[in-house]
Formats: structure tokens, C-alpha cells, sequence
């Protein structure tokens, strides 16, 4: 069985926003090495473009949530994006849409 993989890339966007592109699973796993990462990251805008994030767990909802809370302390925005299927339903059973900004395209989250 392969290990559990997360990919991270970075763009630039405009006025301060930078945009990390998932690619793989959001999950036990992964979370260490996704929130090392991106808790490092100094933009004043984070959108996390979700669209090739393969599969969500609860632990994966967990890192969403203590980053967006570690950069709420630090007076910056983030927002999660282009969501699949699943990672929708997760969140949405989770009940952190409320909590979350969601948007359905990058483009929306970048604004």
C-alpha cells in the first residue's frame, strides 16, 4: 500500500493573497507535514485551492481548522476553495462551512 502523499504548491496571486494548490490526501498521514508547511506561510490573504485534494478526513478538517485559527491570531485571512465532492460533504457534516470561508472557485477567494 502506498503512503499517504500531499503536495504543495505555491502562486502568488495578487494584492497580497497567495494561493497553495493541494494535490493528493488531506489525512493523518499528511496533516503534520501540510500544517508545518503552510503555518509558515507570511501572506496576509492564504487561499487553499482544494480541487485536487483526493480525499479528506477528520483529522484533515482538524488542520483546516487549527490553521485558520493560528492565522486568525495573527490578524491574517484564509479561505479554502474549489472543494470536491467529498471534501464538501465533510465539511458540510462537520458543520465548519459556517466557520470556514468557503468559496467555489479560486478566483471567488482571491477577491
Amino acid at each position: 500500500m502506498q503512503p499517504a502523499k500531499l503536495d504543495i504548491k505555491q502562486q502568488p496571486a495578487n494584492n497580497g493573497t497567495l494561493v497553495a494548490r493541494l494535490t493528493g490526501k488531506l489525512s493523518l498521514e499528511t496533516v503534520n507535514g501540510f500544517l508545518q508547511e503552510t503555518r509558515a506561510y507570511s501572506a496576509d490573504k492564504l487561499v487553499l485551492d482544494m480541487s485536487g485534494v483526493s480525499y479528506l478526513d477528520s483529522a484533515g478538517v482538524g488542520a483546516l481548522v487549527q490553521l485558520f485559527v493560528h492565522r486568525r491570531n495573527q490578524t491574517k485571512k484564509m479561505a479554502v476553495a474549489a472543494l470536491t465532492t467529498q471534501g464538501a460533504a465533510v465539511l458540510q457534516v462537520a458543520g465548519l462551512t459556517k466557520l470556514l470561508p468557503v468559496f467555489s472557485t479560486v478566483e471567488e477567494a482571491s477577491v
